[in-house]
């Protein structure tokens, strides 16, 4: 009998887990449509054919729904942009992997709109939880920006002068240009805009490669080595 009430009680966990899910996927649907003040349990109940306590029954409140919300979207957000560029080599090669699925990201979010631009705009001037964990999680993004350009700095492959900090709130700049233009005013090659902005951001700061003056002469001309390896032995 205990193993049957065990059972049923990880069947009943489960169920309610996925109930949960389901809750979270069609609450993010509507935040990204409406933003997160248009998102109301009366709303999500019907589009979920539940009742209100049935839905309060998961998240207690409606501030807590939409923190959940944030928390799932940042999820998504990590697992589209973050991890798969981590993969790339550090320095260089990484932030620019950072950059080009951050584009993506917000390009496939035209049709919708971008949860961390929208919930800005939002939350700006209203303290409270909501904003707290949205401007954290902003935070964590650019953070991880920060140490990329910092270790691509400590690599030598961009200039000891380089200014992380500004090079991060341009590449916002960017981004928030691009989620304008290509969703608001509906620009035709917006994308490639803000990619060549990026370039041109990251050409001011890369080390140039070694002159051909700064290379030993014995390097640019082979019997030039050659002798020199000669002579060494």
């Amino acid at each position: 009998m205990a193993t049957h009430l065990a059972d049923s009680t990880q069947k009943y966990m489960r169920k309610g887990e996925l109930t949960r899910a389901a809750i979270l996927d069609a609450a993010l649907d509507v935040a990204s449509r409406d933003g997160l003040e248009g998102l109301t349990i009366g709303l999500l109940a019907d589009k979920m054919n539940m009742s209100k306590s049935g839905v309060f029954a998961h998240f207690g409140s409606r501030e807590d729904l939409q923190i959940e919300v944030l928390k799932l979207y940042h999820h998504h957000f990590e697992q589209e942009v973050f991890y798969p560029a981590m993969k790339e080599p550090r320095g260089l090669p990484r932030l620019q992997a950072m950059f080009a699925r951050w584009v993506r990201r917000v390009t496939v979010e035209i049709a919708s709109s971008c949860i961390y631009i929208s919930g800005a705009v939002e939350y700006d001037d209203r303290p409270g939880a909501i904003r707290e964990e949205l401007a954290g999680m902003v935070r964590i993004w650019q953070d991880a920006l920060l140490r990329c350009l910092q270790q691509a700095t400590e690599m030598g492959h961009l200039r000891a002068d380089t200014d992380p900090q500004q090079i991060v709130f341009e590449m916002y700049g960017l981004i928030l240009a691009l989620h304008h233009d290509a969703r608001f005013i509906k620009r035709p090659g917006s994308v490639d805009r803000a990619q060549r902005g990026f370039d041109r951001l990251l050409k001011n700061y890369i080390n140039p490669p070694p002159a051909l003056n700064d290379v030993p002469a014995a390097s640019q001309n082979p019997k030039l080595a050659a002798k020199s390896a000669a002579q060494s032995v």
